[in-house]
């Protein structure tokens, strides 16, 4: 495995978002682990129910990851953004250099770990008023150094791609693309 994704869901997890990510790096070889904020299956917005692969405490307790992505989602994001161990592992993969990405509400959480400061940065439209006016753009994915943000369910397989693109190059971004038929 060439990275190692962490993957927090939490109950009413954006579906499109969550798995989109998982699927489209785990077909380039990257390790993605999916954690559980709680034990046990997890419901999505959507009602699809998934079972997380570890829990979110195992995760942590567990070698490091290259990368933290959160997927949004309603209330899956104002939890996240509550989450001590969440916004913690945010700050500190902030402070070690690791790239950290959220898609559509998440960006609450990143706001709430510190994340934010000094960065651009995008989110679903109605979670604008809740985010730092300053560094806020209306992209379908934004890049700013070692955030990668992006807007909703419609932007999820650009923001899967530009993850990959981060985390292990263009030529491979650019194969999963045209694997799945969105380049």
């Amino acid at each position: 495995m060439s990275a190692r994704v962490l993957v927090p869901l939490a109950a009413g997890f954006e579906e499109v978002e969550a798995l989109t990510v998982v699927d489209v790096l785990r077909r380039v070889d990257i390790e993605v682990v999916t954690a559980g904020i709680e034990e046990g299956i997890c419901e999505g917005r959507s009602g699809i129910r998934v079972t997380p692969d570890t829990t979110l405490d195992a995760a942590l307790a567990g070698p490091p990851f290259d990368a933290i992505v959160l997927p949004g989602g309603m209330p899956a994001s104002m939890t996240l953004r509550e989450d001590a161990r969440v916004t913690g592992a945010l700050a500190r993969a902030r402070e070690e250099g690791k790239l950290i990405g959220a898609i559509c509400a998440a960006p609450i959480a990143l706001a709430a770990a510190g994340v934010l400061a000094g960065e651009h940065f995008t989110s679903y439209p109605s979670m604008e008023p809740d985010l730092p006016s300053e560094g806020y753009r209306d992209d379908r994915v934004v890049v700013s150094g070692r955030l990668v943000t992006s807007r909703g369910p419609g932007t999820a397989m650009d923001f899967a791609i530009e993850l990959v693109r981060q985390l292990i190059g263009t030529s491979s971004a650019e194969a999963v693309a045209d694997e799945v038929l969105a380049s």
